[in-house]
């Protein structure tokens, strides 16, 4: 029901194991189930990226051997968390697995839940550098590293908001939209903010 909720609402895609639900203390097998179940029912209406992270890259690297693809568009890879790596330790994390992905690879810094904040330089890098990397789900809050990032992004690199609150304003400093918890509950309405958002029709968007 909430699969088709939201795909009639309008949404543009699914992230089904994002890190705001069960997913961390999900088995492998139930991650699994969870993946086969939404790229049935989903049936190729929208595109799926798959939520796909971990705080010790072997085990991440070696989980990519246990899933289809075929139905997967891209995966968003949470930065390693708890172990509080360096930034030299995330950006060689994310080199790493992007490499390996058989899809492309948009990296997630949510420093509340991680315990480790990705700087902006770190996501450029990355951004320039690392062909399979398409773009960054950015929660840490700072709309200036949010700027900073934009302003010296390559063209096609995506800058998605992680927060629902500062989808707008993100939007409006030219990021490329959000990945939603709200619109789970509201996905009609809360699309459309965002689209008259990026369209620039920002007095229909605030109304919204």
């Amino acid at each position: 029901k909430l699969i088709d909720r939201c795909i009639d609402g309008n949404v543009d895609y699914l992230v089904p194991l994002g890190t705001t639900g069960e997913t961390a203390t999900l088995s492998k097998d139930e991650k699994n189930a969870v993946t086969d179940f939404v790229t049935e029912v989903v049936d190729s209406r929208v595109p799926i990226v798959l939520g796909m992270g971990g705080n010790n890259t072997q085990e991440l690297l070696q989980s990519l051997e246990d899933i289809d693809f075929s139905k997967i568009d891209a995966v968003l890879s949470v930065s390693p968390y708890y172990n509080r790596p360096s930034q030299k330790g995330i950006l060689q994390h994310y080199k790493m697995f992007a490499t390996n992905c058989p899809v492309p690879v948009i990296l997630y810094n949510v420093p509340s839940r991680t315990g480790s904040n990705m700087d902006a330089q770190v996501t450029l890098e990355l951004a320039h550098d690392v062909k399979n990397i398409i773009g960054i789900k950015e929660a840490s809050g700072n709309l200036e590293k949010v700027m900073q990032i934009i302003n010296n992004k390559p063209k096609d690199f995506l800058v998605i908001s992680g927060d629902d609150i500062l989808a707008l304003p993100i939007i409006a400093c030219g990021g490329d939209g959000v990945i939603s918890v709200v619109a789970n509950a509201f996905p009609k309405d809360f699309s459309e903010l965002i689209r008259q958002a990026l369209d620039g029709n920002f007095d229909k968007a605030r109304k919204l």
